[in-house]
């Protein structure tokens, strides 16, 4: 009796369930779900032509430069000298290992590295980095039409890294410069070369940053501090290459690059083509480079800087010291009454940020001509005309100087501490005086002995390294003894500010520090 209601009711369920069905699907309440979904309509050709254009714009910078980019192979052959580019050189994290490719090793076999460059003229003129060619016994070129020539070197400029090499050609295909000013920072830009032996190689990034510093990688006095920052791809091998702007011109000659092993990591840097093609002319017409100086060490401006210097914006240069440092006297910017201390912060009218601004203002002009600076010295602003002189020549440096390992350790004489600063100081000690072969004007000052880690002096100051000589602000006061330095520490409140000049023993150069007490 049971078993026939049960089925009628599955039957009913059945029916009733299909009805639902039928039901919904009238009513579109079943689409069809993701897995049921038809391919999206093909993009119209209005919604991609912006990047078609872009597309086109790269290709037609790739057809326009790669001709006139080269491959550039160098030998050098084994001899018991120094690398010209590297000495004594401590570079920022990973930069190093993108030069290490143009080392040469103590062997009978010739080593050989490769590089990159753009021909800048028909008869054969091209330029490339220093790096790539110093040194080099044999230079040989390739062109992208397979064509090979040996080259030879015009000139070198260490100090900016760039050099002139010419192959004996005529009618080659050349490149546009253009005006590295007009760069703005998001622009895009494409770098060519050959790195990792992978010739005539298109990247394209944007600039990144402009004015951009690298520290020691360059090892001169008046290494340039003005580089443009990119993120198009370089690697070994791209040195020397053009970085180009979306007109097809040359804004730059990539250069280095700042990466933890010494491969691409999103750090690109290249040389601004106008301070290149300056470099170029003054090789080609008078056989080296004729550089205007102010014969000063700058650094930018810190917030402390600004402050005692009497600027209302954090921006100008500071001076540090005077060059050659042994005859400041010959300094062209001491001869016109600057003084160490002073905060850079306009030339000729034009305003002055940064280093790099101050640096690229001043290359404009040629040594022997004259330039108006405005600097700010402790509140006051003065205006002083300098007559522009030319780099003094390299000096080896004093090894017992700067080769602390062979220094004994120095021993506490008279030590004091001042917690206001966070150091202790005492007088140079004779034997440390003999060892780094101090002259009478720096022995007379304060070894710093101590920095504390949570003091004002942390990072300005170096532990037997920094000897202070003389307070420049709040008053100017030379620094014989410790009492001297008491006097002057002594009335400082929470939050004075204190201006030092400082010799550092390392580097073998004078520079401002200013501290604020604690």
């Amino acid at each position: 009796m049971t078993k026939y209601p049960r089925a009628r009711l599955t039957a009913a369920v059945v029916v009733a369930f299909v009805c639902g069905l039928l039901f919904a699907s009238g009513l579109n309440f079943t689409g069809p779900g993701w897995a049921q979904s038809k391919t999206p309509p093909k993009p119209t050709a209005q919604q991609v032509q912006p990047l078609v254009e872009t597309q086109n714009a790269f290709e037609a910078i790739a057809d326009h430069v790669t001709p006139a980019v080269v491959s550039i192979q160098t030998e050098r052959f084994a001899r018991n000298r120094p690398s010209s580019r590297l000495r004594g050189q401590r570079t920022p994290g990973g930069i190093e290992e993108f030069f290490r490719q143009f080392d040469v090793p103590q062997n009978d076999q010739p080593t050989e590295a490769s590089g990159s460059g753009f021909i800048v003229s028909k008869d054969g003129y091209i330029l490339t980095n220093n790096h790539v060619v110093a040194d080099a016994d044999r230079v040989t070129v390739g062109l992208l039409d397979n064509r090979s020539f040996t080259a030879k070197v015009v000139g070198r400029d260490p100090t900016t890294d760039v050099a002139l090499i010419k192959v004996d050609a005529s009618d080659l295909p050349t490149v546009s410069l253009g005006d590295d000013a007009n760069a703005r920072v998001g622009q895009w830009v494409v770098a060519i070369g050959n790195p990792l032996q992978l010739n005539f190689t298109v990247t394209a990034g944007i600039v990144s940053a402009r004015g951009r510093s690298l520290g020691g990688l360059l090892n001169t006095r008046y290494a340039i501090q003005d580089y443009i920052q990119t993120d198009a791809a370089i690697n070994p091998g791209n040195s020397g290459g053009p970085l180009v702007n979306i007109k097809g011109e040359v804004i730059g000659i990539n250069s280095a690059i700042a990466s933890n092993t010494g491969f691409y990591a999103g750090y690109g840097f290249a040389i601004p083509i106008t301070l290149a093609k300056q470099v170029m002319d003054d090789l080609i017409q008078y056989g080296k480079v004729r550089r205007a100086v102010l014969g000063i060490n700058i650094n930018d401006v810190t917030p402390n800087d600004a402050q005692v210097a009497g600027v209302k914006e954090i921006r100008g240069v500071k001076v540090s010291g005077f060059d050659p440092q042994d005859n400041p006297e010959a300094s062209p910017a001491k001869r016109a009454g600057v003084e160490v201390g002073d905060v850079i912060v306009a030339v000729n009218g034009q305003t002055v940020d940064r280093v790099s601004t101050l640096q690229r203002v001043i290359r404009t002009f040629k040594p022997g001509q004259n330039v108006s600076i405005d600097v700010m010295r402790f509140g006051d602003k003065k205006t002083l005309t300098v007559k522009l002189g030319e780099p003094p020549a390299d000096r080896s440096p004093d090894v017992a100087a700067r080769d602390e390992n062979d220094r004994q350790p120095v021993s506490a004489n008279g030590e004091r501490s001042y917690d206001k600063l966070g150091i202790s100081v005492q007088s140079v000690p004779t034997e440390f005086a003999t060892q780094t072969r101090l002259s009478d004007e720096w022995r007379r000052g304060l070894l710093v002995t101590d920095v504390s880690p949570s003091g004002p002096a942390y990072h300005e100051l170096n532990e037997n390294s920094s000897i202070i000589v003389r307070v420049l602000y709040p008053q100017k006061r030379e620094i014989r003894s410790a009492a001297d330095f008491e006097q002057v520490v002594s009335g400082l409140k929470r939050g004075d500010l204190i201006t030092l000049l400082v010799y550092d023993v390392r580097g073998q150069a004078t520079g401002s520090v200013t501290l604020r007490a604690q």
